[in-house]
């Protein structure tokens, strides 16, 4: 009998069919066609460029922020010497206004105080003053105030510190616990005792403790230490921006009793740490001179007004020539015009200047206290900026 055996092309596919099923068995694949593998190869060399950029984006910003930096400290002393000239400029200023004979006094009109000038200033040098000063590869900018506009909280009287309270809207019950913690706070080595004012353990046992200072207040911040001060009370109404009748609430609900503020301003508007202790009656503002025993509200305004306008030489018109000139100004008695005259002067004698300078819009400000004995003495009691 004849046996038909299948041809070796059948027995060749059957065998590579078992391979097939055998290597799927085993776990094992055919290798990826061609276009698979591009497709992966592809995918390597983008993620290769996109690290690779990342990389350069990377070190151009690190070479960008050096630059700036080494530009900026090539500025750096530019810029303290511009900080310097401005304080410079600033003494020569105040220098020069008191060499003027026809203004004998410091008023809010003078050129120091970014006014026109009076009678005299067309004929000084101070007719060239500029506000904007261009020197070198850079430029500032100043600005002076005095600081006897206001009342200097290590010299006020107890009186006066009282007055203020009750005029910012502080209860009777309040009044006097505060007082006596300034009083205490600023007591030479904490020896003094005010009654009612916190004393060292209310601040060692408070959190976090501090001491106590047990000496004159260096910065008019640091009434914000003192128990007893809040920043809105600190501060005024300016603080925050409060609803309409929120900040008399809050003052005058110490002691329950609420008490309409006559003065709509903060303790940082009255009163200042360093000054020679006597308002300047030229450049303080009605709430300052309300501080006064026995200048009310409308005397307060009635002293401010008539010392705008011109200076006709005569001392009937402008800023008062002298203390006693208060009298040309309806309802100011014999009796508080002495009183003034015992607290208040013409001229002022600390200054505080702020210089804002640039260069290659890099910027920086500079702030100086300014101590004005003389033409020829106007000392640099503080410089530092920020």
């Amino acid at each position: 009998m004849r046996i038909n055996r299948p041809s070796r092309s059948h027995d060749t596919f059957h065998v590579s069919r078992f391979m097939h099923d055998a290597l799927r068995t085993n776990g094992t694949h055919h290798p990826l066609p061609v276009t698979s593998q591009s497709g992966i190869a592809l995918i390597i060399v983008m993620i290769s460029i996109f690290v690779l950029a990342m990389l350069a984006g990377g070190f151009a910003l690190h070479m960008k922020v050096e630059t700036k930096l080494a530009r900026n400290a090539n500025s750096e002393t530019e810029l303290q010497w511009l900080g310097r000239s401005g304080v410079e400029y600033a003494r020569w200023i105040l220098a020069q206004q008191m060499l003027i004979q026809q203004e004998p006094y410091d008023a809010l009109n003078q050129v120091w105080a970014g006014g026109a000038g009076g009678l005299g200033t067309s004929n000084s040098a101070l007719a060239n003053v500029q506000k904007d000063v261009q020197l070198g590869n850079g430029h500032f900018t100043w600005h002076i105030v005095d600081l006897e506009r206001k009342m200097n909280i290590n010299s006020a009287p107890q009186g006066m510190l009282q007055q203020a309270l009750v005029h910012m809207g502080i209860d009777a019950g309040s009044v006097t616990p505060i007082t006596s913690s300034i009083l205490n706070w600023t007591a030479y080595g904490g020896k003094k005792n005010y009654l009612e004012g916190a004393t060292a353990s209310d601040y060692t046992s408070s959190e976090p403790p501090y001491d106590l200072k047990g000496g004159p207040i260096d910065d008019i911040s640091e009434l914000l230490m003192i128990k007893g001060i809040t920043p809105d009370l600190y501060w005024g109404p300016s603080s925050t921006n409060h609803s309409q009748g929120y900040f008399t609430d809050r003052l005058g609900s110490f002691g329950g009793v609420v008490q309409p503020p006559l003065l709509n301003v903060g303790l940082v508007d009255l009163f200042t740490p360093v000054s020679n202790g006597r308002i300047n009656i030229n450049t303080a503002s009605s709430s300052v001179l309300q501080l006064l025993g026995g200048v009310d509200a409308m005397t307060a305004d009635a002293i401010v007004g008539a010392r705008d306008g011109e200076d006709d030489g005569t001392g009937l018109t402008g800023p008062y020539r002298s203390v006693d000139q208060v009298r040309r100004v309806p309802g100011v008695t014999l009796e508080m015009a002495r009183q003034l005259a015992q607290a208040c002067d013409v001229r002022s004698k600390t200054f505080e200047v702020t210089v804002d300078a640039e260069v290659g819009g890099y910027k920086r400000q500079f702030t100086a206290m300014l101590g004005r004995v003389s033409p020829k003495d106007v000392q640099v009691l503080t410089f530092y900026w920020k």
